[in-house]
C-alpha cells in the first residue's frame, strides 16, 4: 500500500512539473508573433534558391521536395512547408491574405505593414498541441503544421523564407 501511494505521489509531481514547464498556446503565439515582426522589419536573407518565377532563401536543412505552378513543397526532416506565390501580386497586395482568411477561422490573425509591404501571421489551433500556421507578405505565403512548443522557431524559419522571396 505504501509503495502505491509513493508511486501515485511521484506521478502527480511529475505531471505537475511537466505541465509547469510547457509553454501555453498564448505564450507561444506571442513569441511567434514577435519572431515574425522582427524578421519582417529586418533585411531579407540573401536568396540561395530559385525556380522560373521566383528567387528565395532556404535555411540549412530545408530542401525543395516538389514544384508545381505557384507552389513549392519544402521539407526539413519530417516537417513540410507549402510555399505559395502569386507573381502577379506585389508585397503590398491584400489578395492572398483575403483569400486565405476565407478558407478558415483563425485563433490568431495579425497583420503588419512597413514600407508599403503587408505582412500577416495566421494561427489555427487544430488539435490539442498541433497548429496550422500561415505567414505571408503580399502575394507570397507559407503554411505548415506546427506543434505548439515549436511555433516561434517554426515561425522564424517560415518568415525568413517568405521575406526573401523576389519575383523575377
Amino acid at each position: 500500500m505504501r509503495k502505491n501511494s509513493k508511486a501515485a505521489l511521484l506521478l502527480f509531481f511529475a505531471v505537475l512539473l511537466l505541465s509547469a514547464c510547457s509553454a501555453s498556446l498564448k505564450e507561444e503565439q506571442n513569441a511567434a508573433k514577435s519572431a515574425v515582426i522582427e524578421a519582417f522589419n529586418s533585411t531579407p536573407k540573401k536568396t540561395n534558391n530559385q525556380n522560373e518565377d521566383i528567387e528565395f532563401y532556404l535555411p540549412f536543412g530545408v530542401e525543395v521536395k516538389k514544384e508545381t505552378p505557384n507552389n513549392i513543397i519544402l521539407k526539413n526532416g519530417s516537417k513540410t512547408y507549402i510555399l505559395f506565390y502569386n507573381q502577379h501580386e506585389g508585397p503590398e497586395s491584400k489578395v492572398v491574405y483575403k483569400a486565405t482568411m476565407k478558407q478558415n477561422e483563425y485563433d490568431l490573425n495579425e497583420t503588419f505593414t512597413k514600407d508599403g509591404r503587408l505582412g500577416f501571421l495566421l494561427i489555427k489551433n487544430k488539435e490539442k498541441k498541433m497548429n496550422e500556421m500561415t505567414i505571408g507578405i503580399g502575394g507570397v505565403k507559407i503554411t505548415a503544421q506546427s506543434k505548439t512548443k515549436n511555433l516561434s522557431s517554426d515561425a522564424a524559419t517560415m518568415i525568413a523564407i517568405v521575406n526573401s522571396v523576389k519575383m523575377k
